[in-house]
């Protein structure tokens, strides 16, 4: 049991907590959640210590571990799996023990206490945890030093989840994931075996892993029994309860007082006005719950544009002189599209996103689009590169040069920067702002097309709610990453794989992909000494495997088909020049040939394909 009593904490001399209480049941998946500011992150570090509260206490088990993820990533030669392995002290100290003791009973106490914490499969464990956020298997054997900031995150979350603390504490561990390391992430704290307390603004997790929420509001926490759907039903009824009381005590306030003055001066009535003054002077007001005028965004509406918006045949980005990280990417893009990329980190969204947005050009194939469009492109990026010493209206008046200045504060408005908020220092703005601010930017001129990578890391649950809400008024077209699956679930109604090279449309459903993913993440189940006599070796797929893989042969055919179409248009431009195609009327019989070389080649690559994912789905059958 985790309880927090009465506890006080003050930076800067303002208060974030005053006198919170909770008890938190043994063995309770809670989700702490409150505002952007409201000082979840405090809390976390008074529990572990971080922070001295003024006043109050937090009491926990004795000899119980908790265990929170450090702020400085792990890094240098060591690799992954050694970090992760290193995270079980434990483990570490009776390894080195073993090989260096010479007491023989000690020994013998050493290695009892191995296999009684099974240290032996450690590395199985720690390979599986890694796997499940995202790292294959040279990945686990690489340098921590040649990962990004991101990936290190990942290997600090995988050492917390080995070290499997009495209470874990998580502080927004998806922000560093994709929605395939997510779903796993969900699918592990599921089944943790002891008590967990995650901030998180990940509705799903909300909703799939907990069964507590803590709420924090004005430096108050108040516990509610199971997810997010129930606590918001159930604050919604709170709300309108304390709406209702706040009515009725008004309505008696202004009674009181009108008996007040009007019997005060009356020497008959005097003793009863003084004793309804002192019922007025301690009638404890009644405060409705408090909504953030401030949170909203709105999109401003594009000028019409003719569909398609993008046409991408064939094309291939690279970086550099690099090889191409996208090859054979065929895609067109319409002027009300909601699209949404699944695969995982370092697949190449965001570098699709980054063709899509102009900021690369494709070193093969072509990318067709107006000279009209304006595409809106949002990154992490832009939020941390925000001036901090500027204010929201500097910014945009910048930004909007030549705008007069009501323009420039109605889009500020749009995104709740108005009065004293558009004036106040970027410094001074919490995450989740920065994040609507960036938006803000982005949106000034209009965008037709709105690309957005990972948009929600810095946003609450009701921000969440407030942009899905958005994207859905707009009449732009949206290219969405995200490993936010309500969001992506509410606002695309098209997916789009990126994944071996390329990119190609998803047909099934985004359950059908979570299910595909986590089957594929799981590791093989142990079936005993082999299968049964006449049974097969392979094990049966899931259906959300078989619906993906016809999914897949769709594509595959499609593609073929569209490889022959060009074969046939360059084949009548080499045979009869005067009925070719008017995209290939000029060109050179030798560009011809090396086009008709290339085209065969692909094409010889997509029937292949075509032709196993054919095989596959046959041996299948009707699952």
């Amino acid at each position: 049991m985790l309880t927090i009593d009465g506890l006080t904490v003050r930076l800067g001399g303002r208060p974030i907590l005053e006198r919170a209480s909770a008890t938190i049941p043994q063995g309770a998946r809670v989700g702490l959640i409150g505002r952007n500011g409201a000082g979840k992150s405090t809390l976390m570090k008074t529990l572990i210590g971080e922070i001295e509260p003024d006043e109050g206490q937090v009491g926990k088990p004795a000899r119980s571990r908790i265990g929170y993820i450090a702020q400085d990533a792990p890094d240098g030669a060591i690799t992954p799996e050694e970090a992760v392995l290193a995270a079980d002290v434990e483990r570490a100290e009776l390894l080195v023990e073993s090989e260096t003791c010479t007491d023989v009973d000690r020994l013998g106490e050493v290695h009892e206490r191995l296999l009684a914490i099974d240290a032996y499969t450690a590395p199985a464990r720690a390979a599986k945890i890694l796997n499940g956020l995202g790292f294959d298997e040279e990945m686990q054997q690489r340098p921590l030093a040649t990962f990004s900031g991101g990936w290190k995150m990942r290997v600090a979350l995988g050492a917390l989840l080995f070290s499997e603390p009495d209470i874990l504490l998580l502080d927004e561990p998806s922000n560093h994931l994709d929605l395939e390391a997510t779903s796993w992430l969900e699918n592990f704290l599921k089944s943790y075996p002891a008590t967990v307390l995650v901030i998180s603004h990940e509705r799903d997790l909300l909703n799939n892993v907990v069964d507590h929420i803590l709420h924090l509001q004005g430096g108050q926490l108040t516990l509610y029994t199971g997810g997010y759907d129930t606590f918001e039903k159930q604050r919604a009824e709170r709300a309108a309860q304390l709406e209702s009381a706040k009515a009725a005590q008004d309505a008696q306030r202004a009674r009181l007082e009108d008996y007040v003055a009007r019997n005060s001066a009356r020497a008959s009535t005097a003793k009863q006005a003084q004793a309804r003054a002192k019922m007025l002077a301690k009638m404890q007001p009644v405060v409705a719950m408090i909504e953030d005028p401030s949170l909203s965004f709105q999109f401003p509406s594009p000028e019409e544009l003719r569909s398609p918006m993008i046409q991408l045949d064939g094309a291939a980005v690279a970086y550099g002189d690099a090889p191409p990280v996208l090859r054979r990417l065929d895609m067109r893009i319409d002027a009300d599209d909601r699209i949404a990329l699944l695969g995982r980190n370092g697949n190449g969204k965001t570098t699709l996103a980054r063709l899509l947005s102009s900021q690369l050009e494709p070193v093969e194939g072509g990318l067709a689009a107006p000279g009209k469009l304006k595409v809106g492109y949002f990154t992490q990026y832009q939020v941390e590169e925000l001036a901090s010493d500027e204010t929201p209206l500097e910014l945009m008046s910048r930004a909007m040069e030549g705008k007069p200045p009501a323009a420039v504060r109605a889009q500020l408005g749009r995104f709740g920067f108005s009065g004293p908020r558009a004036t106040g220092k970027v410094e001074k703005l919490s995450g989740g702002e920065r994040a609507r601010l960036a938006l803000a930017l982005i949106t000034r001129d209009a965008p037709h097309l709105l690309i957005l990578d990972e948009p929600t890391n810095h946003l609450d649950v009701d921000a969440r709610e407030a942009l899905v809400q958005a994207l859905n008024d707009y009449s732009g077209a949206v290219i969405l990453i995200s490993h936010d699956r309500h969001m992506v679930e509410l606002t695309a109604d098209r997916l789009v794989l990126v994944d071996g090279g390329t990119a190609r449309e998803y047909r099934s459903s985004m359950s059908d992909y979570i299910d595909f993913v986590m089957g594929r993440n799981q590791p093989k189940k142990d079936r005993g000494s082999g299968p049964k006599k006449g049974a097969s070796a392979k094990p049966a797929p899931s259906r959300a495997q078989a619906r993906f893989l016809k999914s897949e042969l769709a594509s595959a055919e499609k593609a073929v088909a569209k490889l022959e179409a060009k074969l046939d248009e360059i084949d009548q431009a080499m045979c009869d020049p005067a009925k070719a195609p008017k995209h290939l009327a000029d060109v050179a019989m030798d560009d011809l040939s090396i086009q008709r070389a290339d085209v065969s080649d692909r094409l010889a690559k997509a029937e292949a394909q075509w032709v196993e994912l054919g095989e596959q789905v046959e041996t299948f059958g009707n699952v």
